[in-house]
């Protein structure tokens, strides 16, 4: 049976890539990927050319059968535009088909703006949560927003640049007193790490409402 490598690409420097996911791609039969255009661009960076599979996040169901036809015939590379696939990106329905069908699937650990943004906060505690991507609705941020109050563990979430002041402003509201690390464009050239309560991370951003941003809230 074939295998299935889930491979970590970087968060935004391109070196950052590891020489083993660089060998990984370079030996699959074909990509996956979750944005063609983004992934060629990786490629060439490092002189890579393989036939890629377009596996998106709204066809993610209409793409599976023709990326599972390629496992079946070889060895295929999952991968997403930036960080690991699955974790917020597409690539669960694929991992739960290649496992039911008797094939193996290999993690390529690699970049990881959730464990980047921690490494920088310095709040510490035993583990922490994970929320994805923040809701878009008020009610249900402010729900998932209070059910930390009590929690002692740091809370990491993406959130867009289209709603990211929106959604410190429902943080200061919600937990006006808990410290927040706002990481945007982390390993780019416009990389930003600002702390402090809520209001003061919202004061400080300004107008720079750009790029992709993780937050990491103090534990409780």
């Amino acid at each position: 049976m074939s295998k299935l490598y889930v491979v970590a690409t970087p968060i935004g420097n391109l070196e950052d890539l590891s020489s083993r996911a660089i060998r990984v791609l370079s030996e699959v039969t074909a990509i996956a990927a979750e944005d063609t255009r983004v992934t060629s661009r990786l490629l060439a960076r490092h002189g890579l050319r393989k036939p890629m599979l377009s596996y998106r996040a709204p066809v993610e169901k209409r793409s599976l059968p023709r990326v599972m036809e390629a496992l079946h015939e070889g060895d295929v590379a999952l991968v997403s535009d930036a960080g690991t696939p699955t974790l917020s990106d597409p690539g669960q329905a694929l991992v739960t088909a290649a496992w039911a069908a008797g094939h193996t699937v290999v993690p390529v650990p690699g970049p990881s703006s959730v464990t980047a943004a921690l490494s920088v906060a310095g709040y510490g505690g035993p583990g922490f949560t994970f929320l994805g991507y923040l809701p878009r609705k008020p009610g249900e941020m402010r729900r998932l927003l209070g059910s930390l109050r009590e929690d002692p563990r740091p809370a990491v979430a993406f959130e867009s640049p289209y709603r990211v002041r929106r959604s410190l402003a429902l943080i200061a509201e919600t937990l006006p007193e808990r410290g927040l690390t706002v990481t945007r464009e982390l390993t780019k050239v416009h990389e930003e790490v600002l702390r402090g309560t809520a209001s003061e991370v919202l004061a400080a951003l300004g107008d720079r409402a750009r790029g992709e941003f993780t937050l990491v809230i103090s534990g409780g």
